[in-house]
């Protein structure tokens, strides 16, 4: 049995949903950044345990494909800005095309509907995110961190940050308290 979880964002996610279905004493076949695959076929009942468990840790189960889709396309772009390094061959509409094997229009429509912001706004704001972190960690500069995130010059950049960010990368770093969102609030 699958299940499909809402807000697993990194491997630290993974950890946590694994340790705490471990608690429960299913048998996991595999845990991954929005997915679960459970042996057995779990009653309403232990699904609702489920849940239960990982709401308490900002988690929750997907119903619908709508929301199973939405949450793929969200953990394709956050896999490739933070473990990919950003770098596609291909463009993004033809990346989640690939990956999840639907027309980009309806996937596009899907997303906006569901979320209220279009895929290449989403992805734009989890890459000004990463940025940010880079920033925070204060170990690139800001060339460095542009070549890292396949930005075409730190200019491009630093326009984007700062439609976003509402700041510039100089000022944002020169911060005392740092303004960075979580990724399941993007």
């Amino acid at each position: 049995m699958k299940l499909f979880i809402k807000n697993m964002v990194c491997d630290r996610c993974i950890m946590v949903v694994q340790s705490e279905l471990e608690k429960l004493e299913l048998n996991l076949l595999s845990v991954e950044l929005g997915e679960v695959e459970i042996s057995d076929i779990l009653s309403d009942e232990q699904v609702k345990l489920v849940a239960a468990r990982l709401e308490a840790f900002g988690f929750s189960i997907l119903a619908n494909k709508e929301s199973r889709t939405v949450e793929k396309i969200k953990t394709l772009i956050i896999d490739l800005i933070r473990k990919k390094g950003n770098y596609l061959k291909t463009n993004l509409s033809d990346y989640l095309v690939q990956h999840i094997h639907q027309d980009y229009g309806s996937l596009s429509s899907l997303f906006s509907e569901v979320e209220g912001v279009t895929v290449e706004k989403y992805f734009i704001n989890q890459k000004i995110e990463r940025v940010k972190e880079l920033l925070v960690y204060d170990e690139l500069t800001l060339s460095e961190i542009a070549h890292q995130l396949h930005y075409s010059s730190v200019a491009h950049l630093s326009s984007q940050f700062k439609k976003v960010a509402e700041l510039t990368p100089s000022d944002f770093k020169k911060l005392k308290t740092k303004r960075r969102r979580t990724l399941d609030s993007l």
